[in-house]
C-alpha cells in the first residue's frame, strides 16, 4: 500500500515538473535599475518593445533616428519599435512633474535565426541615497503602553526657497541633462494678466511671467525683466514692491535697451500662495471730485466751464 502511494505521488509530482517546464516564458519582464548610469535597452528590427516606468515622462528622441524608430508613450508605458538598423542612440525621459532624467541607449539590429521575442523590460529606482535636499528619511515608530512614538521628522539640508530658485535657473538656463531632480517640485500654471506695474515702479523695466513651481507651501516665478531705457540698470532686490519670501536676480545689472544683456529674471519665492496674491495692486488716479458733496461738485464743474470760456 505504502509503495502505491509512494508512485502516485511521484508520478503526480513528475507530471507537475512536466507542466512547469511548459509554461511559456512570455511574460517575464527584464528589470533594469536605473542608478544614474544609462540602461541598454537593445531592439529587434520589425519587434515593438516595451518599457514600463510607472510615470508621466516626455521622450527627447534625436532627429537622426526619428524616421527609422517609432516611440509611443502611454500610461506609464513606452513602445519602441525600429523599422531598419538603429546605430547605438541614447534616449532621455523626463518626469513631467520632478524632472528627473533617465537616459537609455538603445540600438535595433536585424532579428537572427531562432532568436526569440525580446522581453519587456521595467525601470526602477536604484537605492541611491540623496545627496541633496528633496529625498525623505525613513522614521522609526514604536509602540509602548498603547502609546504611539514616531521619530522627529528630518531637518531639509537645504531651505526650501534656496531649492526651488536653484531647480528654476537650472530649467531656464542649464541644459535638459544636467537639471538636477528634487522629489516632491511640481510645475504650477501661471495666472493669466498678472500686473507688474508696481513690482518695480522706480526702474524703466517691463516684466513677464515665464514659469512657476511649487514645493511643499512655498512657490517660486520666474519673471523675465527687460530694460526699456537707453542706460544701463543695477538690479537691487530691495527695490522690489510685493510680499516675497526670497528674491533672486539672475544677473546683477542690465544693459541699456536693444543690447544682448538687456534682460535678465528674477526668481520670487513666496508662502501659502502663487505670486498674484503677493503683487501690490495697480494705483488709479484719485479723482477729488468723488467726495465732494453734490453741490460743491456742481460748482467745480461750472468754474472750470467758465475757464474754458
Amino acid at each position: 500500500m505504502k509503495s502505491l502511494v509512494k508512485r502516485s505521488s511521484a508520478a503526480v509530482l513528475a507530471r507537475l515538473l512536466l507542466c512547469l517546464a511548459f509554461v511559456p516564458a512570455a511574460h517575464a519582464i527584464e528589470i533594469l535599475r536605473w542608478e544614474r548610469l544609462p540602461l541598454a535597452v537593445p531592439l529587434v528590427v520589425g519587434q515593438e518593445r516595451v518599457v514600463f516606468i510607472e510615470r508621466n515622462v516626455r521622450i527627447g528622441v534625436p532627429p537622426t533616428v526619428g524616421e527609422q524608430l517609432r516611440v509611443q508613450s502611454a500610461g506609464g508605458a513606452i513602445y519602441l519599435r525600429a523599422s531598419a538598423p538603429v546605430p547605438p542612440t541614447r534616449l532621455q525621459l523626463q518626469d513631467v512633474e520632478s524632472g528627473a532624467l533617465i537616459l537609455l541607449d538603445i540600438a535595433a539590429e536585424p532579428a537572427k535565426a531562432g532568436q526569440p521575442a525580446l522581453e519587456p523590460v521595467r525601470i526602477v529606482e536604484g537605492d541611491v541615497p540623496a545627496t541633496r535636499y528633496g529625498e525623505p528619511v525613513k522614521t522609526a515608530a514604536t509602540v509602548d503602553d498603547d502609546v504611539e512614538r514616531t521619530a522627529p521628522a528630518a531637518k531639509r539640508a537645504t531651505p526650501v526657497a534656496v531649492v526651488l530658485t536653484r531647480y528654476a535657473a537650472q530649467n531656464l538656463y542649464a541644459p535638459l541633462r544636467t537639471v538636477e531632480p528634487v522629489p516632491g517640485i511640481g510645475r504650477v500654471n501661471l495666472r493669466r494678466g498678472l500686473e507688474f506695474s508696481t513690482l518695480l515702479p522706480t526702474l524703466p523695466v517691463r516684466a513677464q511671467a515665464l514659469a512657476a513651481w511649487r514645493l511643499e507651501d512655498q512657490w517660486v516665478t520666474a519673471v523675465k525683466l527687460t530694460n526699456t531705457s537707453a542706460r544701463g540698470l543695477d538690479l537691487d532686490p530691495r527695490a522690489l514692491q510685493g510680499d516675497f519670501l526670497a528674491a533672486t536676480f539672475q544677473h546683477p545689472n542690465l544693459a541699456p535697451a536693444g543690447r544682448a544683456a538687456d534682460t535678465t529674471v528674477v526668481y520670487l519665492v513666496t508662502r501659502g500662495h502663487g505670486l498674484a496674491e503677493s503683487l501690490l495692486p495697480k494705483l488709479s488716479p484719485i479723482d477729488a471730485t468723488v467726495n465732494l458733496p453734490p453741490a460743491a461738485a456742481a460748482g467745480q464743474a461750472e468754474g472750470g466751464a467758465r475757464h474754458e470760456k
